[in-house]
């Protein structure tokens, strides 16, 4: 039956609705961003901001809320895209519980890092003016900012961290040379990148390794599951509260090493205690089959992605106001090199602010692409990746070292799916090995160099898409030289402009 005028008139008129309303989810989301721009600044304009580099206290502060965004809509996507891509946590609850917990870890515990963002990487000269030192700073952050926008559009996982260094790097090369850099704390941080991804992927691979020989693997596997999930959670709340003790609750309550360790194994024989009948309630007239026992690994999942967040919030939040806190210290002391880095609070709170806010409006693409284009996820495998990326990121955050956390989160999961690829590979030519099957007649006919690249396709299952790892490792290698070169032209500018 033909088509009649009125039908493609409706149709046209619903394609013209469809895309009105993304053209205006599209400009809303960015207006939603400046809203929270304008706010930051007309607030350190009218309560924060005093002296004669009250000026260069506002504009840091809009970029660093610039940066806050952009690291929320970037590097956030590393700490919940497992849990999406495993199907354990639905798009709208990860953002909720990412926002809130990259909040509380900003908060309780994004001290300690700030220091070597902000003060650590460069060493000013004595003479240097205070304005100088600003500049720099402002060219740092904001080269990182506009770097990982950028790749945020191109839907690349950088890393911030590298952003963030790279920029400091680069400003402080062209505003006083090679002597102002602090080398030794470049090549710690240095190894930190190198380190942190092979620590993430060995960590991840070997839990998932543990789950699958002592659960997966064995007959009775509900009977397995009852054993060990309890004591991978009871793990898990060990570690959180290990670093709470060290990091979160410090400011509060002084610990020492020994104690808090005795009370992070109390509180996981306790978790384990409470975790066990909950465990034995939810195997019941449970199936024995994988997928049924990868379902008790949801709610751990969702535990270790919320502590993931917690520690990212307060090791990553110096990467945005690090920076801020160099210039309000130089802007209030009027010197170069400060003695003391103070971090006010209302600092804080614009970097927890803005990186809710950017994962919240920018943060879903991400996610998606870290939690499904890199390798097939279940509960089982996102909890060793978060649990893993968890540790690692403690560990580096205990140490005082900004780590990527893109890095760490990447190298697990390319850690368990090379390993479930090895797994798979060696256990299709046991099968092969052990039951022959008869050729068909296209296998017959086929020339012998036909039949060997077929045999090795069959052999060599692909389960890690090689194609994402050389995009994300060459995002990493350009990340720091870009952001440098960005950020010494950025300060040669901003430093014409002030001598005008």
């Amino acid at each position: 039956m033909a088509k009649t005028s009125l039908d493609k008139d409706l149709k046209k008129v619903g394609r013209l609705e469809t895309a009105t309303t993304d053209l205006a989810r599209g400009m809303a989301l960015p207006g939603m961003a400046g809203v929270f721009l304008a706010a930051v600044a007309i607030f350190v304009a009218a309560f924060l901001s005093e002296g004669p580099l009250a000026i260069y206290v506002v504009v840091g502060a809009l970029i660093g809320g610039y940066l806050a965004l952009n690291i929320g809509a970037n590097d956030v996507a590393n700490n919940m895209g497992p849990a999406v891509g495993s199907k354990a946590l639905p798009m709208t609850a990860a953002l909720v519980i990412a926002a809130v917990c990259e909040g509380a870890g900003a908060m309780l515990a994004g001290g300690d890092v700030v220091s070597t963002i902000s003060k650590s990487i460069v060493t000013p000269p004595a003479d240097m003016p205070a304005v100088n030192f600003i500049l720099l700073m402002m060219s740092a952050f904001l080269s990182a900012a506009i770097w990982i926008n950028l790749a945020t559009v191109l839907n690349a996982p950088v890393s911030t961290t590298h952003s963030v260094v790279g920029g400091v790097l680069g400003a402080g090369l062209a505003a006083a040379g090679a002597s102002v850099v602090s080398w030794g704390t470049m090549a710690a941080i240095a190894a930190s990148w190198v380190i942190s991804p092979v620590m993430g992927g060995v960590i991840a691979a070997a839990f998932l390794a543990f789950v699958k020989w002592s659960i997966l693997f064995r007959e009775d596997r509900v009977s397995a599951a009852r054993r060990w999930v309890p004591v991978l959670i009871a793990l898990m709340a060990g570690v959180f509260v290990l670093y709470m003790l060290g990091k979160g609750l410090k400011k509060v309550v002084d610990v020492s090493d020994p104690a808090s360790l005795v009370l992070a194994v109390l509180a996981a024989l306790a978790m384990w205690a409470v975790a066990r009948p909950w465990v034995n309630r939810r195997c019941r007239d449970m199936d024995n089959r994988r997928k049924e026992v990868s379902r008790l690994f949801v709610a751990p999942l969702i535990g270790a992605a919320a502590l993931l967040s917690f520690a990212h919030g307060a090791n990553d939040v110096a990467n945005a106001v690090g920076p801020l806190a160099a210039i309000v210290a130089a802007a209030k002391t009027q010197m170069a090199a400060p003695t003391a880095v103070e971090l006010p609070i209302w600092v804080l709170l614009i970097g927890a602010a803005g990186i809710s806010l950017g994962l919240a409006l920018f943060g879903p693409r991400l996610i998606r692409t870290v939690g499904q284009q890199i390798t097939k996820m279940d509960p089982m495998r996102a909890y060793c990746v978060a649990l893993s990326a968890a540790i690692t990121v403690l560990i580096a955050s205990h140490l005082g070292l900004p780590v990527s956390s893109t890095h760490i989160a990447i190298g697990g999961v390319f850690g368990v799916g090379l390993l479930r690829e090895i797994l798979t590979n060696r256990g299709l030519r046991r099968r092969q090995d052990r039951e022959p099957v008869p050729l068909t007649e296209d296998q017959i006919n086929e020339t012998p160099e036909d039949a060997v690249k077929k045999l090795k396709k069959q052999e060599r299952r692909r389960l890690v898409r090689r194609q994402h790892g050389w995009t994300i490792a060459a995002a990493w290698v350009i990340t720091v030289p870009a952001a440098g070169g960005l950020a010494a032209v950025l300060y040669l500018g901003l430093s014409l402009m002030s001598r005008a």
